[in-house]
């Protein structure tokens, strides 16, 4: 199952995103989003980075798409700069911001981006939302 979001950038974008991923993860993985909360936590924490990220680094974000796996949750942010997100160096914790790429290499199975020529680029991330069946 897909979901699409067309953005309009503005302060409140951040925020919208996260309400768009939280109903989505209500609808798909029950009302509290998984047995689990961790990984809902997750999904809203790195929604919220790439899209602030997008804002501050990369250009007007122009749309939210979180797609649905049986146990996953794929999520695509574009914005309307082709500059690749790139690390500022090593993570330091007592930076005040920079942490944003640390977050989705520490938390998402896989993240990446694409570049989307004239129209900038999408970034993206898989999460696992449910427990692998083991």
């Amino acid at each position: 199952m897909t979901l699409r979001y067309d953005l309009k950038d503005g302060p409140g974008v951040v925020a919208e995103c996260r309400d768009h991923t939280r109903r989505a993860l209500d609808a798909w993985f029950g009302p509290a989003g998984a047995p689990d909360r961790q990984p809902v936590a997750d999904a809203l924490l790195l929604v919220s980075e790439l899209v602030g990220n997008a804002r501050r680094h990369g250009g007007a974000p122009y749309e939210l798409r979180l797609d649905r796996t049986a146990r996953a949750l794929w999520v695509q942010v574009s914005d309307t700069s082709p500059r690749r997100p790139r690390s500022r160096g090593p993570h330091r914790a007592d930076r005040p911001s920079g942490h944003g790429l640390y977050l989705l290499e520490r938390l998402a199975r896989q993240w990446g981006s694409v570049p989307r020529g004239r129209e900038g680029k999408t970034v993206w991330f898989e999460l696992d939302i449910l427990p692998q069946a083991g």
